[in-house]
């Protein structure tokens, strides 16, 4: 079916939200029973770590880690927010550095001032837009960021939106609660699905419209390690300690087979990734093809993850010609939404 749709639904009674174009399956959001990032908690300091440059951090029925803190001490009380998933047995990452997002702004309470985003090129627009937003919210206390989402939105529901966002910062700032707790849950997954996915789409909302839609169908295919492009196929393997993405040809016997197979892997790489909720290492292990080519994958590689909302460092080329990547943990992984679901 062409056109995008986007599915708000529950599998097996998590809530989780679908966005499909053109038939495809191109993000997916599955609540689960860890603490996704955009949490905020009153955590308490509890010892610093030697050698790693960050200290150990603890809340009702968690323990995190937050890196680079300098003058804190034990006992400590301070505001964090988790900033992704932790691998199986490890602290939950952290930062101080509180960001308050929704559909058309960011609040930053840490960076005053009024920013726009790049992405917004039309001058006249942009101008009226900082004009009267900052007329609207003045004085301004806090930092805010304006979304791409705002180019196409009326100026009233950007400030009505700043205006509830400002009011949550507030309450949370301040709290004079003393004791370590909770203060901000992080947005479910079709409240998460509004903010994001702003292009236009139909929403269908229905229950069991996962079903009707064809969404199920599409998820079955994540279950496999094998995905099939137009030039060949990849597998992608998790272990605990990496990623391992392998690139395969298909029957094609040209010289230029396994470029090809390279290029359709990194433009499909992003969206797999994404929707099977996988951070950390990754490496790729690319079908042979000349060195002169690599430059070439590279760019290809760099453009497609650049389309994509997940921070992805590209690190480059080994001595045995694997490229290896860092990817924030910002979804759950697959397994875990599966077991919350099926739980």
């Amino acid at each position: 079916m062409k056109g995008t749709q986007i599915f708000l639904d529950h599998i097996d009674g998590c809530e989780a939200a679908a966005l499909v174009v053109d038939g495809r399956l191109t993000d997916l959001i599955v609540d689960s029973d860890a603490y996704a990032p955009g949490t905020i908690f009153r955590a308490k300091v509890d010892r610093p770590v030697k050698g790693q440059g960050g200290v150990f951090v603890s809340f009702p029925e968690g323990r995190g880690f937050l890196r680079q803190i300098k003058g804190v001490s034990a006992g400590q009380n301070m505001l964090v927010q988790v900033t992704g998933y932790a691998e199986e047995g490890k602290a939950i990452p952290l930062t101080t550095k509180l960001l308050f997002k929704s559909r058309y702004v960011i609040i930053t309470p840490d960076a005053p001032g009024l920013n726009l985003s790049r992405s917004i090129w039309d001058e006249k627009l942009r101008d009226a837009l900082l004009k009267y937003i900052h007329d609207g919210l003045a004085p301004l206390s806090y930092g805010i960021i304006l979304r791409s989402s705002c180019a196409a939105a009326d100026f009233k529901d950007v400030l009505e939106d700043a205006k509830t966002v400002l009011g949550v910062v507030k309450t949370v700032l301040e709290d004079d609660t003393t004791e370590s707790c909770q203060l901000l849950s992080a947005d479910s997954p079709h409240h998460m699905a509004w903010r994001e996915w702003t292009t236009e789409a139909t929403v269908e909302q229905e229950a069991g419209c996962f079903y009707s839609g064809g969404v199920l169908d599409l998820l079955d295919a994540l279950n496999s390690s094998k995905v099939c492009t137009n030039a060949g196929s990849y597998f992608i393997e998790q272990t605990r300690a990496l990623c391992a993405v392998d690139v395969n040809t298909g029957i094609d016997r040209s010289l230029s087979v396994g470029l090809k197979a390279n290029i359709a892997m990194a433009r499909d790489l992003p969206r797999q990734l994404r929707l099977r909720g996988i951070g950390g290492q990754i490496v790729i292990d690319p079908a042979p093809m000349p060195k002169k080519d690599r430059k070439l994958l590279d760019s290809v590689l760099k453009a497609a993850f650049r389309q994509d909302n997940v921070q992805t460092h590209i690190l480059g080329w080994t001595a045995l010609g694997l490229i290896e990547m860092q990817r924030a943990r910002t979804r759950p992984p697959l397994s875990l939404a599966n077991q919350t679901a099926g739980s």
